[in-house]
C-alpha cells in the first residue's frame, strides 16, 4: 500500500525515474480498487444505462488519471526513453504490446538522462 500512496503523493510529478515494482504495484492497487468500486456501483445502482461504468468508478478513474500517466511517465525514464512513449499505446495491438515491453523492462543501471537510479535510494517505509 505504500507504493500507492507514494505514487499519489506525487500527484504530478512527471520528471524523475520510478522503479518496475513501484509501477506495478500501484497498477494492482488501482485494479483492485476499480473492482471494489463496480461492485458497489452495480450493487447500488449507479450505473448509467447503456453504460459500463458506474458513478464512483468513473470519479476514481477520474481522481488517478493524472497520477497514472505521470508514474507511467517516470517508469518509461527508468528504462531511458521519453515519456512520449506512452503515445503508443494510440496504435492498435502493436503500440499497447511496445508499451507493455516498455514497462516491464528493466531499469538503466546506474544515473541516466532522467535522474538517479531509484534503486541506490532507500525504500519508502
Amino acid at each position: 500500500m505504500n507504493w500507492y500512496r507514494q505514487v499519489l503523493r506525487q500527484y504530478a510529478v512527471f520528471g524523475g525515474r520510478a522503479r518496475r515494482k513501484e509501477y506495478w504495484f500501484f497498477v494492482l492497487f488501482n485494479l483492485l480498487i476499480a473492482i471494489v468500486l463496480t461492485v458497489i456501483d452495480r450493487q447500488a445502482g449507479l450505473v448509467a444505462a447503456g453504460s459500463s461504468m458506474g458513478l464512483l468508478g468513473g470519479l476514481y478513474s477520474l481522481a488517478v488519471l493524472i497520477p497514472s500517466v505521470a508514474v507511467g511517465v517516470r517508469r518509461l525514464h527508468d528504462t531511458n526513453r521519453s515519456g512520449w512513449w506512452l503515445l503508443i499505446s494510440f496504435v492498435p495491438l502493436i503500440g499497447a504490446l511496445v508499451l507493455l515491453f516498455f514497462l516491464v523492462s528493466g531499469g538503466t543501471a546506474g544515473n541516466n538522462d532522467y535522474g538517479v537510479d531509484p534503486k541506490a535510494v532507500p525504500e519508502p517505509a
